[in-house]
C-alpha cells in the first residue's frame, strides 16, 4: 500500500504546501468512461480545461482517445493529419509548477508525436508531416500555462492567456483557423479578447523545451511599447509559422 501511495505524490511537503497528489491511471480512465465525460472524448471538439494539470495524466489520456476517433474519421493522411490538430486545439492544462508543466508539455508531445507518426506509417505509408508536427508542438505550447487558476496568474503576476482556436468555414477546399488570445480572466468573467499578441512561451516555462528556430518564429516588433496586433488565419498545417499582422 504504501509504495502504490507513493507513486502518486512526490513529496509529503509538496502535499501539504500545494495539495499535490496524482490520480493514478486506474482512476483517470474510469472518471473518463462516464456516459457525459466519455461523450465528449469522442468529439474533436469538446472542449477539456483541466485547471491543475499536473504531468497531464487526464490530458494525456483524453488527447489519445481524440486522436483515435481523427484515425476513425479520416480517409487519407492529409485529414487525418488535420483532424489530430483539431482534436489538439481542444485540449487545455493550468499547472501552478514548474517541474510539472515541463512533464506535461514533453507528455503531450510525446503522445502526440507517437500516435501521429506510428498511424501515418501504419496506415497510410506515408512519412510524417513535419509541418503537422511542428505545428502541434506550438498549440502544445500555447494551451499549456504555468499559473495558479485560482488566482488567474503567472507566478510573475501577469494574467493567464488562452488561445482560441476558430475553426473558419470551409473556402475552395480550404479549411483554415483563426487564433485569438483571451486573459483568463476575460474568459471566466465573458469579456473579449486580448487584442495584442502575447511573445511568452519560452519565458513561460523557462525552459529550452523547442529548437531556437521555433522560438523566433512568431515576429513581433522591438521595444516596450505594446502594439495592437493579431493572429492571421492560416491553414491547420501552418499554425507553426505563427503569423500575425499589425493593425
Amino acid at each position: 500500500m504504501e509504495k502504490s501511495i507513493s507513486r502518486n505524490i512526490k513529496s509529503k511537503s509538496r502535499v501539504e504546501n500545494f495539495g499535490e497528489v496524482f490520480t493514478p491511471d486506474w482512476m483517470v480512465k474510469k472518471m473518463l468512461e462516464q456516459p457525459e465525460i466519455k461523450a465528449k472524448t469522442e468529439s474533436l471538439t469538446a472542449t477539456f480545461l483541466e485547471s491543475a494539470a499536473g504531468e497531464g495524466a487526464f490530458l494525456v489520456e483524453i488527447l489519445k482517445r481524440k486522436l483515435y476517433v481523427a484515425d476513425q474519421e479520416s480517409t487519407d493522411a492529409k485529414e487525418f493529419g488535420e483532424k489530430c490538430l483539431i482534436a489538439l486545439t481542444s485540449l487545455y492544462g493550468i499547472e501552478l509548477l514548474e517541474d510539472n508543466i515541463v512533464m506535461l508539455v514533453m507528455n503531450m508531445v510525446s503522445e502526440f508525436n507517437n500516435v501521429y507518426i506510428e498511424t501515418i506509417n501504419r496506415k497510410y505509408n506515408e512519412k510524417a508531416d513535419e509541418h503537422v508536427l511542428d505545428s502541434a508542438k506550438i498549440i502544445i505550447r500555447a494551451n499549456m500555462v504555468q499559473g495558479d487558476a485560482l488566482k488567474r496568474q503567472r507566478r510573475n503576476g501577469d494574467p493567464i492567456i488562452i488561445t482560441e482556436w476558430e475553426l473558419l468555414p470551409i473556402k475552395r477546399g480550404i479549411r483554415k483557423i483563426q487564433r485569438t488570445e483571451y486573459t483568463f480572466d476575460a474568459i471566466i468573467e465573458g469579456n473579449g479578447p486580448t487584442g495584442t499578441v502575447q511573445q511568452r512561451y519560452a519565458e513561460q516555462l523557462d525552459l529550452d523545451l523547442f529548437s531556437e528556430e521555433e522560438n523566433k518564429s512568431l515576429k513581433l516588433p522591438s521595444g516596450d511599447v505594446e502594439v495592437e496586433c493579431h493572429y492571421v488565419p492560416v491553414k491547420l498545417t501552418d499554425i507553426y509559422k505563427q503569423l500575425i499582422e499589425i493593425d
